[in-house]
């Protein structure tokens, strides 16, 4: 998606905007509303500009109309919003057809002189209709995003209500029969849920949305397979608290997800977590290097609280059982050498003060440069810690040991080996309950963080609720419903083994800078070539504006492609991220050409140029992939759409990299790389909807043969059989998972 242009404009709602799909919404319509409001005050237009114009107008009336339409259909369907969405839809409507006859060249008169018509005589006109309609159009949104949230909080609310009822069965045919309605809840809840979170613009929200989730997934099969256990032993205390947990860890998950989408606050969330050392490290650092512009910024008695926070944070390190007597002496002696670099600067910063200089002198800088990197160096050591205690211990657990033990002890019936290897398992659970606590320290984002925090709990939860399973299991040996329960406890610690293991790679790549670049900006360093043969070069006024002609229409096709990608409902697909990613790159072009934006100078355009190139010889090497599954004459029609961009994008890199002296050969190199940039989108503007169409063909005849029947067709509640039941836990879990793995993590 294209950098967000609502930011840059004037028209403010006042309202923030809190997802994707209703900022994507208001994309195209600030930008094209941008254009004509900003648009030089020239009286007299050429042909191409006041085409260029008309249709902008036009294409804002055709869309308003459009989006008009839906907020009346959801109008109708939600009375409790049907007053304030008919309002908002009316408003829309009448500014955009404003913005229609202020655009409308029909209507204007050509003057005498050379034949040229005028427009945008009444500019006030033009601002209040733009205000109005932005204005109106946000309240549909917003109106509609809570018609959402209802809806979310209504599906969970019919599963608390079912999930009592299943907390209360008393036999085992009451309790298969509740179980299918609630199987049948709890997928529609996943979906909504999984929607809610991709959607979700804030990765700290979208991240505890996902730990919510996840834990909504592992416990809808322990649900399942505890309450079978407790119904068959309706005497067991071990098995009656087995079930006992999961049910209240279900409810604190989905009273999670209410907090989340409607920005409510529990009495437990009010507690502040202490900042991680990673974020310390930062925020001191940052202190620091700010005296280098202005010595005053800061006061010599806050650096010392600061540090002396910091360093107690280590103590989580120095203080834990499991390090090392080396480890702690080396993190022990990085927190003294810190102090020590701290203490010199202060001498030369209280002497640079006490003289009133302006300037941090010589020796001040070497103490500033040596103080960061004392903390750097702390901060690479304890990342060393955590990360290789993590690995040690994901490789000791990577055979399972104590789970198998566990299960075997139960199935003997033996009480006392039970026992004794529910010890061991505590023990490792502590281990990896610490260790989680020491990765949040170094994790180094928010979400990673959050992710965390997750996984302590869920070892600290799961492990107790393993050993009273397999205390059940002892106590009846003979049971097939209390071994598939403590199998079930014994897949979710492994499978939350697994995510570990991904949490510390994630963590290590944020460490090493390894995180994926955003294909929408330039990657300096990447396209080193152009360094040695493009000086940079800045666009005058007059340039700009000659260039802001040329880049309105690469902005219409922008707009184009990002609308047309919408369409597809596998928005995962390589085509649909790749087609994102050339609109983005398009976007931060059209904005060079107006002056705005991230590129400033030529050689920043060009780089972009070279990105995007590159990005489009992917998406050529992924429409070859999708041919592969087309018949022959739907091939073709891919084939000769996709020589055509190879052809493109070759032509941009190229022109990108070719060398230009002077000024005015530079600017013509700008002029070439957008004409051929927009003819990349042309072409993939053209064939988007036809690779579309053939993806959901191929997908509905794959569904026809081999899919199972969808939950919503069948809502009849018969008593399940106990297959059934399993099979039904299974698709609830599933629906889950599918948006759980497909979060936004992959960055």
């Amino acid at each position: 998606m294209a950098s967000s242009p609502c930011s840059n404009t004037n028209f403010d709602s006042g309202l923030e905007i809190k997802t994707r799909s209703v900022e994507q919404t208001l994309i195209p319509l600030v930008s094209q509303i941008t254009t004509l409001i900003n648009h030089k005050d020239k009286p007299k237009k050429s042909e191409r500009t006041l085409a260029a114009i008309h249709r902008v107008g036009q294409a804002v009336g055709v869309a308003v109309g459009r989006f008009v339409a839906v907020g009346e259909a959801i109008a109708a369907e939600n009375q409790e919003l049907k007053d304030e969405m008919s309002q908002a839809c009316f408003e829309a409507r009448r500014a955009g057809d404003a913005i229609a006859q202020l655009t409308d060249v029909g209507s204007v008169a050509p003057t005498p002189s050379d034949g040229r018509v005028t427009v945008f005589s009444d500019r006030a006109a033009m601002v209040k209709a733009a205000r109005l309609l932005l204005s109106s159009v946000t309240k549909v949104l917003v109106l509609a995003d809570r018609i959402v949230i209802k809806q979310i909080i209504t599906s969970r609310n019919k599963v608390l209500v079912t999930l009592d009822h299943l907390e209360k069965v008393s036999t085992f045919q009451e309790f298969v029969q509740i179980f299918s309605q609630f199987g049948n809840e709890m997928v529609e809840f996943a979906h909504l849920t999984g929607d809610r979170q991709n959607d979700l613009k804030d990765e700290k929200k979208k991240a505890r949305m996902a730990a919510a989730r996840a834990v909504l997934e592992k416990c809808t099969m322990m649900l399942l397979t505890a309450s079978k256990t407790c119904l068959r032993h309706p005497d067991c205390e071990s098995a009656r608290i087995n079930k006992d947990a999961v049910f209240h860890r279900m409810r604190c998950a989905l009273e999670q997800v209410i907090e989340i989408v409607t920005e409510a606050r529990s009495c437990g969330d009010s507690k502040v977590l202490p900042m991680s050392i990673y974020n310390g490290i930062r925020d001191f650092k940052s202190s620091v290097e700010c005296l280098r512009a202005n010595l005053y910024s800061w006061s010599p008695q806050d650096m010392g609280s600061q540090l002396d926070v910091l360093v107690e944070r280590t103590e989580d390190f120095t203080d834990s059982p499991y390090t090392s007597h080396e480890q702690r002496q080396a993190i022990l002696g990085l927190c003294q050498l810190a102090r020590q670099e701290a203490q010199q600067l202060l001498q030369c910063w209280i002497e640079a003060q006490s003289a009133h200089a302006k300037q941090p002198p010589e020796n001040m800088e070497v103490a500033i440069l040596k103080t960061c990197q004392g903390v750097s160096d702390l901060r690479r050591e304890l990342h060393k810690e955590s990360v290789s205690r993590a690995s040690d211990l994901l490789k000791v657990h990577g055979e399972h040991l104590p789970l198998r033990a566990l299960k075997a002890a139960g199935a003997e019936g033996n009480l006392e080996a039970v026992a004794e290897y529910s010890r061991t398992l505590t023990e490792q659970k502590e281990q990896l309950v610490e260790t989680c606590r020491l990765l949040c320290h170094v994790s180094g984002t928010e979400p990673l963080e959050i992710t965390c925090i997750h996984a302590e709990e869920t070892f600290h939860v799961i492990g107790p609720q393993i050993i009273s399973a397999a205390q059940t299991l002892a106590l009846h040996p003979s049971s097939k419903i209390a071994k598939e329960n403590l199998d079930v406890f014994c897949e979710a610690w492994e499978s939350q083994l697994c995510d570990m293991a991904l949490l510390v790679r994630e963590i290590n790549d944020v460490f090493e800078g390894d995180k994926r670049p955003y294909l929408s900006l330039p990657r300096p360093g990447k396209h080193s070539t152009n360094l040695k043969t493009s000086k940079s070069v800045k666009l005058d006024a007059e340039e700009q504006t000659s260039m802001a002609k040329l880049g309105l229409e690469l902005r219409l096709l922008s707009s184009d492609v990002d609308t047309e990608v919408e369409k597809w409902d596998d928005q995962e697909h390589e085509i649909v991220r790749q087609s994102q990613s050339l609109a983005s790159m398009a976007y931060n072009m059209y904005l060079f050409t107006r002056g705005e934006g991230l590129l400033k100078t030529t050689l920043d355009f060009f780089h972009q140029a070279e990105v995007l190139s590159e990005e489009g010889l992917h998406l050529c090497s992924s429409l070859r992939t999708f041919a592969v599954q087309l018949v022959d004459e739907e091939k073709s029609t891919v084939f000769t759409e996709m020589d055509k961009l190879v052809a493109l994008c070759q032509q941009l890199q190229m022109g990108a990299k070719a060398p230009a002296q002077g000024k005015t050969a530079t600017f013509q190199k700008v002029d070439t790389s957008i004409q051929t940039t927009r003819g990349i989108l042309t072409v993939v503007l053209a064939m988007l909807p036809n690779c579309n169409k053939l993806h959901r063909k191929y997908k509905s005849e794959r569904s026809s043969l081999g899919s199972p029947q969808d939950w919503g067709k069948d809502r009849e509640h018969r008593p399940l059989s106990k297959r059934k039941a399993l099979s039904m836990a299974r698709m609830a879990q599933m629906a889950l998972v599918s948006t759980h793995w497909s979060s936004t993590w992959q960055t």
